[in-house]
């Protein structure tokens, strides 16, 4: 059993075209048998009005006829000028639809109107702020971050990081960020911890060294003393000196020490100076901007854009992953703010009006050529079945009204003129 025959989506229109097309065919019949039964009525005033009504009808009605057939075809299958318009007229037609609404339905008072009416920022603020639709975006939006990290060829990713970083590093500005970083270490207390970590790393450095530091105080004592003063003090020294220094790293571990003490005051200094002195703040973005563009840290600035585009696509693979929830909070604190802030919803309804206003012309000029051009491309005899299937039946009205108004006309105006003039030939 073969498959079953799709529906006709236009089969109630063409039942309806049909009807229609048989009364106002009817009624133009009725004023032909109107006019021979006049002829064969006997002679009289009622008579002759009958048939100049019954004439005027059929004049009427069969006028309409041709017209309504011209548009859609040849009438009886005769080459008579100016028929068959819209299967003969097709791109012309399309050309002139693609005009019309390019000009005169998308204009700028009118698209300005629409997109007042819809209140994108509304529907994005209802969006950004359901959970529901936000997670999947942001999870649409996350999956192409590889494919837009594979865009990137890696050595022009690693040249522009080369040339960006030693002029963002290079300015005042590297110098601003230096001193930011600095004081936002020294709020912390984090100082304190770089400073116990020095004190410590020279601790261990003194433990592990021990023995060839004590080597070369004995050696440097004999050189300077003689053999026999280097026998006889140089060990002596040598283990007060080391003695001495450990003494006072572990006067440096407390608290309160001076030196503790001198090195937060010399930081709070030279951060004071890296964000007041010019001089200081050229001098470290020279030293920032030289150390970024050293082979070495550039070589580990391409290193750590490796390292970084991989893991951005192994967390951007994740539902779970921070590159998700972070577009997921993106989104949120959007829409909380465009709920919250009418300015900033009026804001970003006038940027969306501005940039269609200022795509408008040039759409507006695709637009136009994209429907000639989609209309040149229908069938000739489908595009004129699907119009006259919409506007036949309104068209078949015509028909009806010029046949009932010529008949009504008809009989009028010999009633007038018999009026008149008297008798008359009509």
């Amino acid at each position: 059993m073969g498959p079953m025959p799709a529906a006709d989506p236009d089969a109630a229109l063409r039942v309806a075209l049909a009807r229609h097309r048989a009364i106002a065919s009817s009624l133009l019949a009725l004023m032909a048998a109107l006019l021979l039964a006049g002829y064969a009525l006997p002679p009289g005033y009622a008579t002759e009005l009958l048939q100049a009504a019954a004439k005027a009808g059929l004049v009427g009605g069969l006028a309409d006829w041709f017209a309504v057939t011209a548009l859609f075809r040849r009438p009886l299958g005769l080459p008579i000028p100016h028929t068959a318009i819209i299967p003969r007229q097709k791109e012309r037609l399309g050309q002139g639809l693609g005009r019309f609404v390019a000009n005169h339905v998308f204009t700028e008072a009118e698209v300005a109107r629409v997109i007042g009416r819809l209140d994108l920022a509304g529907i994005l603020r209802s969006f950004m702020a359901d959970p529901a639709a936000a997670r999947p975006a942001a999870e649409a939006m996350a999956a192409t971050l590889p494919r837009l990290l594979a865009s990137l060829e890696d050595g022009r990713a690693r040249r522009l990081l080369g040339r960006l970083l030693p002029r963002l590093a290079g300015g005042a500005g590297g110098a601003r960020v230096l001193a930011g970083a600095l004081r936002a270490l020294l709020a912390g207390g984090r100082h304190q911890e770089v400073f116990d970590l020095a004190i410590g790393q020279l601790r261990l450095l003194l433990v592990e060294k021990e023995d060839q530091l004590r080597t070369a105080i004995e050696t440097k004592v004999r050189e300077e003393g003689g053999r026999l003063v280097g026998w006889a003090l140089g060990a002596t020294v040598a283990r007060r000196a080391l003695a001495a220094v450990t003494a006072e790293l572990t006067r440096m571990e407390a608290a309160d020490s001076d030196l503790r003490l001198a090195f937060e005051a010399w930081l709070t200094a030279e951060i004071e100076k890296l964000e007041s002195d010019p001089e200081r703040m050229a001098a470290v973005g020279k030293a920032m901007r030289q150390a970024v563009a050293h082979p070495s840290v550039a070589a580990w600035l391409g290193d750590v854009w490796a390292r970084l585009r991989a893991a951005l696509e192994a967390d951007a693979a994740r539902p779970d992953g921070r590159v998700v929830a972070l577009l997921e909070g993106a989104f949120a604190n959007a829409g909380t703010l465009l709920a919250e802030d009418a300015a900033a919803r009026a804001r970003l309804n006038r940027a969306a009006e501005s940039v269609v206003a200022r795509l408008l012309p040039a759409a507006r000029a695709q637009l136009a050529g994209f429907i000639a051009q989609v209309v040149a491309g229908w069938d000739t005899a489908q595009v004129t079945e699907k119009i006259e299937l919409r506007v036949g039946r309104d068209l078949q009205y015509v028909r009806m009204n010029g046949t009932l108004v010529g008949f009504l006309v008809g009989g009028a105006l010999y009633a007038l003129l018999q009026a008149v003039f008297g008798r008359v030939a009509f």
